[in-house]
């Protein structure tokens, strides 16, 4: 009997979660038939994701497969994980991935929070010409092109360039900073803040624009100062989007912009500059050693991956914040 029960809950539950299924697909259906207009806008944006980017992932196979670019990628030998191992015990992962993790860490603890105060300074400016004229300069680098970004890097950072040239006419020495390691790193993050940081600082200007405010009225009546409003209503304010960005940046903290880093770099500073995504680049294209390049990629993939699930579920727990 108590058999002929439980199997009894079993079906209706089935048959419930069915109802539910078949309940969820007739909404989906009466929704696209009500608003077919926007999911035909949405059409070219899902063609291209399904295209480029889950498309593409049927090729991650040759990953753990011996494939030569003239043959089959279905047809190769299967060799597991070998391209994994092979990865982890060469002599260049330990530089790679340490590579890799500091340059991103270190653009992302000195850039992240560049845009934040640009933000609060900007909604603190009473003049709207000021604002507007700011707005514009700094937005002006996010729009040239990397090549020409790099360019201008190298130029600058050159012997006879514009900084070495402040150098010695305070009767300092020059220095051929991306010739040397050591000086890698602080020019790509630093380049890397003025590029980016005004274009960045949109979207905590439109979190700025969402506060009520009458907080700040009641605030200033309580006698508090603009410091004081920064720290106890704008702040608190931006806080969500400031942990949905962060989240997100790292989930990107093992996928450095390749661009940038392959046109600045040389062998002088493979030490300090090569990181995954330029050795994946050598492996693969120049190399021709496709199922290791692979390999490669999709082991970074991965650690993004975890990175971000729990970046989120750590922020969920303390500031019920989250991407999901």
């Amino acid at each position: 009997m108590e058999y002929a029960a439980k199997t009894q809950t079993v079906r209706t539950s089935s048959g419930t979660l069915g109802k539910k299924r078949d309940g969820s697909w007739k909404r989906l259906g009466a929704d696209i038939r009500t608003n077919w207009l926007v999911y035909l806008i949405a059409l070219p944006a899902l063609a291209y994701f399904f295209i480029y980017c889950y498309m593409p992932m049927g090729g991650l196979v040759i990953a753990f497969k011996d494939y030569k670019i003239s043959g089959s990628m279905w047809d190769a030998e299967w060799v597991g994980f070998q391209h994994f191992t092979d990865f982890f015990q060469s002599y260049y992962f330990g530089r790679l991935l340490k590579n890799t993790l500091l340059l991103s860490l270190e653009t992302l603890v000195f850039g992240f929070p560049v845009p934040i105060i640009f933000a609060l300074l900007l909604n603190e400016m009473r003049s709207v010409r000021f604002k507007k004229v700011a707005q514009s300069i700094t937005y002006i680098p996010h729009f040239i092109s990397i090549i020409v970004i790099c360019g201008l890097i190298i130029d600058f950072t050159s012997l006879d360039g514009l900084i070495n040239t402040i150098i010695k006419f305070f009767g300092g020495m020059p220095v051929s900073f991306l010739s040397k390691p050591e000086w890698f790193r602080p020019v790509y993050v630093i380049s890397d803040i003025w590029q980016t940081f005004g274009w960045n600082s949109i979207v905590f200007m439109a979190a700025l624009t969402g506060i009520d405010t009458e907080q700040y009225e009641a605030a200033r009546l309580d006698g508090a100062s603009r410091l004081q409003q920064i720290i106890h209503i704008s702040l608190p304010g931006i806080t969500p989007t400031i942990v949905t960005l962060l989240i997100m940046r790292l989930g990107a903290v093992m996928s450095m912009g390749f661009e940038k880093v392959f046109n600045l770099y040389n062998p002088a500073t493979y030490q300090t500059a090569d990181i995954i995504s330029t050795f994946v680049y050598r492996q693969g294209i120049l190399g021709a050693n496709y199922s290791s390049s692979a390999a490669i990629g999709l082991f970074n993939s991965l650690v993004n991956l975890v990175l971000v699930v729990a970046a989120n579920k750590v922020s969920r727990k303390l500031s019920e914040t989250s991407l999901w």
